[in-house]
């Protein structure tokens, strides 16, 4: 006896602690990928431009333009994606919708097929999915999660994943642009702090995705530099030769 209460002692602690961050809130992935983004291809846009031997004032001409053209551009791309991806899925649950209306007995039984395919006893199973198909609006939650694997009330927001990646992005592509604002006349300051952000951004990112800090930073380090040192070879190239 005491075995069993050590034992659900433990798990109500565990179960009180079990927690698990957001994954589909559909805010981390356009935010991560717009700060990264925002970073490494304003960067390489700027020390594109600079390696062509133009003005300083061009290179913060094509910072700022670059910052302007890539949020936008970003936050745009996001909105429609997310709101596609949506849209689908709105389509999807519509036909299960109608499925669960018209034939209620079918789906029943394919429920409690897939309940069986799990290591349910048939019985038991069908006895599940009966009582859980009494209720339409829960039956469809749960052909949604068993048959098309998606949540219906935790759909990403077209909104939220704009605003993040619009924000991120913009916040990423001010980095390079931030020396030259406070008045730095060389490329190199720029190529540094971006360079120290690109590692912070990918240390960061580590402490969401239980990766090494030190292993996401130099790979977006790495990464980041190698675009920024590509283009600037080719800028120096078109820029002598023009």
């Amino acid at each position: 006896m005491s075995i069993i209460e050590t034992e659900a002692t433990l798990h109500a602690a565990h179960r009180d602690n079990h927690t698990h961050r957001d994954v589909n809130g559909g805010w981390l992935r356009p935010a991560v990928f717009g700060a990264m983004d925002g970073l490494v291809s304003n960067l390489a846009l700027m020390a594109g431009v600079a390696g062509g031997a133009v003005s300083q004032q061009a290179v913060v001409v094509t910072g700022l333009a670059g910052l302007a053209a890539g949020a936008f551009s970003m936050a745009a791309g996001e909105y429609t994606s997310v709101a596609s991806q949506r849209e689908l899925v709105q389509a999807e649950l519509d036909v299960e919708r109608r499925e669960l209306r018209k034939h209620p007995v079918d789906e029943m039984e394919e429920l409690a097929a897939l309940y069986v395919a799990r290591g349910v006893q048939p019985a038991l199973a069908r006895e599940v999915a009966m009582q859980l198909s009494k209720d339409p609006e829960q039956a469809l939650e749960i052909h949604a999660r068993e048959e098309l694997g998606i949540d219906p009330d935790d759909l990403p927001s077209p909104t939220v994943a704009a605003v993040s990646s619009f924000g991120s992005f913009a916040l990423g592509a001010l980095v390079p642009v931030l020396p030259y604002l406070l008045g730095a006349t060389t490329l190199w300051p720029a190529v540094l702090l971006a360079l120290l952000g690109l590692f912070a951004c990918g240390a960061l990112v580590a402490k969401v995705t239980a990766r090494g800090w030190w292993f996401s930073g130099l790979r977006q380090l790495a990464l980041g530099g190698a675009a920024a040192a590509m283009t600037y070879a080719i800028g120096s190239l078109v820029g002598a030769a023009v």
